[in-house]
C-alpha cells in the first residue's frame, strides 16, 4: 500500500520531513504552508522555507489565509488523500483533519506526553533534561494529545543548545517520519499517552518567560542562555 499525502508545515525543520516524503514511495499530492508575507524595510515578499522546497521540486502548493475558507477544503478533499503529514505548524481545526479516512499525524520534538507546546526544544534544555525525543502521533481535538505511534529518544549533552539540539532533532525527524509512515501501512492505530500528575509543559516563549533571574543558581541561568 502506498499512501497518498498532503503535508502541511513551514520552517525549515519541517522541510527535511518533506524532503524525506518526497524521495520515498509515498505518493506527495500536495503542500500546505503559511502565506508569502512581506518583511523589511523593502516590504520584499518572503516565503517559507518549506514554500522555497516546493517551488525547487515542482510540488503544488497551498496557502490559505484561513482554514475554514471553502475552496481550500474543496482542494483538500479533491486530493482523496489518504493521510495528512504535520510538522512544525500551526493547530489544524477539525474540519481538516478529520477529511482523510486514516486521520492526520504529527511529529513532535519531544517524548510525548511531557513538554506540549510551541517551544518543546528550548524547555528541555531551560529545566536541564538528560534525554528528550521525537513523538509521532494522531491528531485529536487537544494540542499534542492524540495516539502515540512511534517515540525515538535523543540524549542532551550537558553544554546542548539549542542550535545543536535542533540538530538532532532533525537528523531524528528524517527517519521518524519514514518509519511512522511504515508503521501506518502495517496498520498502527497508535497508543493512548500515559498521563503523570508532574508533566512538563513548553509554552511559547516571550519576554517574560525568557527574562534571566541573575539570582537563581548559576546552573540554572546557564541553561536559560542555552
Amino acid at each position: 500500500m502506498s499512501l497518498k499525502l498532503v503535508f502541511f508545515g513551514t520552517p525549515d525543520f519541517a522541510v527535511h520531513s518533506l524532503k524525506e516524503i518526497y524521495n520515498s514511495n509515498f505518493i506527495l499530492e500536495c503542500v500546505v504552508t503559511n502565506p508569502d508575507k512581506k518583511s523589511g524595510r523593502g516590504r520584499k515578499i518572503k516565503k517559507s522555507a518549506v514554500k522555497n522546497f516546493c517551488i525547487e521540486k515542482n510540488i503544488k502548493t497551498l496557502q490559505p489565509e484561513e482554514f475554514t475558507e471553502t475552496e481550500f477544503i474543496l482542494k483538500l478533499k479533491r486530493s482523496k488523500a489518504d493521510l495528512y503529514v504535520i510538522v512544525a505548524f500551526k493547530k489544524l481545526p477539525k474540519l481538516v483533519w478529520e477529511i482523510p479516512p486514516l486521520g492526520a499525524i504529527n511529529l513532535h520534538a519531544s517524548i510525548l506526553p511531557n513538554y506540549r507546546g510551541a517551544a518543546p526544544i528550548n524547555w528541555a534544555i531551560i529545566n536541564q533534561q538528560k534525554e528528550t525525543g521525537i513523538t509521532t502521533f494522531y491528531i485529536n481535538e487537544k494540542i499534542d494529545s492524540g495516539k502515540i505511534i512511534l517515540i525515538e529518544k535523543i540524549q542532551i549533552d550537558k553544554r546542548e543548545t539549542y542550535d545543536s539540539l535542533k540538530e538532532k532533532m532533525i537528523l531524528k525527524s528524517r527517519v521518524t517520519i519514514i518509519s511512522t509512515l511504515n508503521e501506518i501501512v502495517k496498520g498502527n492505530n497508535g497508543h493512548k499517552q500515559v498521563y503523570n500528575k508532574n508533566l512538563k509543559l513548553a509554552p511559547k516563549l516571550n519576554k517574560f518567560n525568557t527574562r534571566l533571574d541573575w539570582s537563581a543558581p548559576l546552573d540554572k541561568i546557564d541553561s536559560k542562555i542555552r
